[in-house]
């Protein structure tokens, strides 16, 4: 074990805050005026902050830093999505901050603390444009942090970090932009940080986030309530839709229906683009134009998902736009629903990753030769092209070790045929894309489908698109 002194913030801290900041203390407290009541408490980020740091040899300080802000176009920014792996770990949704997780505890400003996390100061003239800043009181207030300073109180600090400690940094994947009216904005820190650790070792920054991925594959019982509840509202979303749809109707106005019962139902965001395909958009796997004009016989793929409190789902299904499935849909519509249950079936504590893809594989590969698509397996992947399944959680993509299922982890089940104009079958064929995911939770005994809120079956779907929706969600006002 090797004996540490981390002397991150030294002699000069203390002058640095002693000195008169107005900008950083305003009078006026942040005010928590959200209507959400089932945000997660600064306790379960503070425990994930331990799991981190349990992870960490001895000497170890992990260093993670926000996300950059990504402009749109000309002076207009893209909403602002901060890193999952910092927000997992926080709860902190604000840009230019870095967290330092300590392996022991470290001395900072006469105190000795294991966690240290640099926000923005706050400034009344940006606030009246941009929205309340935590500053550093209030991230230690309202998130629950050890201890926080501001960007600029960073700027004049003296980082004394040697050979005996190990920095492990996760960088932003894309490299920010400088913004030269801003003294402490990102690629300010990280240049300060890069420096101030220069003499540490360096341990590889993949073990960071092997150790995050890890820790967000399982998800704990408060993370499942709110992809329950992202994954009802989405569900919510795909039964509207079913009632809705008719011949005619624009992919773009298939996607307000579904816009409208996430928002309406409070979900912040949408967890990735959605996807409206129909005719031969329902062919292409990550369609997001959704302009197309659909006509009688079309089918529809909806893959859509709610974000809610930064956790997401992921729902898709394959609705006849009439209401009804030709006799072609159907055969290709439930082969794809035999390798799903399939799939489905393979999902199970100590089951390899990829049990549920090849259990769904095989059923595509003699489900398509019966049907005279393909002759041989290995042609299977012409129709069927892409996973069966990913991990879902802060991502719609989420992380995790892609080793055996565990307990609590929450995995997509997702087979597909597509069968494109020009494909070498018989063109009765073309233009038919089924896709049918939901989101699966392994539990100890086996699976839970947390998305079976939303029918499957042709009978059931083509049950529920006879009723009409008159646009009002039960229960809203």
């Amino acid at each position: 074990m090797r004996s540490i002194t981390l002397l991150l913030l030294l002699h000069t801290l203390a002058p640095v805050w002693a000195q008169e900041r107005p900008v950083t203390r305003l009078s006026s407290p942040v005010v928590n005026d959200s209507a959400d009541t089932d945000l997660l408490p600064p306790a379960f980020y503070r425990g994930r902050r331990q799991a981190l740091r349990d992870s960490l040899p001895a000497g170890g300080v992990a260093v993670l830093f926000a996300a950059p802000v990504r402009n749109r176009s000309n002076d207009v920014d893209h909403e602002y999505h901060q890193d999952p792996d910092l927000y997992y770990l926080t709860g902190l949704r604000e840009p230019n901050a870095v967290l330092f997780v300590f392996k022991e505890p470290q001395p900072v400003n006469g105190r000795e603390v294991k966690e240290l996390l640099v926000v923005r100061v706050r400034d009344p003239k940006r606030e009246v444009w941009d929205g309340e800043r935590l500053g550093s009181e209030g991230a230690m207030v309202r998130l629950g942090l050890e201890m926080a300073i501001t960007g600029e109180d960073l700027l004049q600090v003296t980082m004394a970090m040697d050979e005996r400690h190990t920095r492990f940094m996760a960088l932003p994947k894309d490299p920010p932009a400088n913004d030269p009216r801003d003294p402490a904005d990102l690629q300010d820190l990280m240049a300060t940080v890069a420096d101030r650790t220069a003499k540490a070792e360096h341990g590889p920054p993949e073990r960071l986030r092997n150790w995050l991925a890890a820790m967000r594959e399982v998800k704990l019982p408060e993370e499942i309530a709110l992809l329950r509840r992202a994954i009802d509202i989405t569900c919510e979303a795909q039964v509207a839709l079913m009632k809705a749809l008719f011949p005619g109707m624009t992919e773009f106005q298939s996607e307000a229906v579904v816009q409208f019962v996430f928002t309406a139902r409070g979900a912040e965001h949408e967890g990735y683009p959605s996807i409206l395909g129909s005719g031969r958009h329902s062919c292409v796997l990550h369609y997001v134009t959704n302009r197309r004009i659909m006509a009688n016989g079309d089918l529809l793929v909806s893959d859509v998902g709610a974000e809610y409190h930064g956790y997401t789902a992921d729902v898709t299904r394959t609705l006849p736009v009439n209401g009804r499935f030709s006799t072609e849909q159907k055969a290709i519509y439930e082969l794809v629903l035999k390798a799903q249950d399939a799939g489905i079936a393979a999902v199970k504590p100590g089951a390899p990753f990829r049990g549920a893809h090849e259990a769904a594989t095989e059923v595509i590969t003699q489900g398509l030769i019966r049907l005279g698509l393909i002759q041989k397996a290995d042609e299977v992947k012409r129709y069927f092209m892409h996973g069966t399944s990913h991990y879902l959680g802060l991502d719609v993509h989420d992380p995790g070790t892609y080793g055996p299922l565990k307990v609590n982890t929450v995995l997509t089940v997702e087979p597909g045929i597509y069968i494109p104009q020009g494909s070498p079958c018989d063109p009765k064929w073309w233009d038919i894309g089924v896709r049918i995911e939901d989101d699966v939770l392994v539990t100890a005994d086996g699976c839970e489908v947390l998305s079976d809120c939303v029918p499957r079956s042709i009978a059931e779907v083509e049950a529920l698109m006879a009723e009409p929706w008159d646009g009002v969600l039960p229960g809203l006002r």
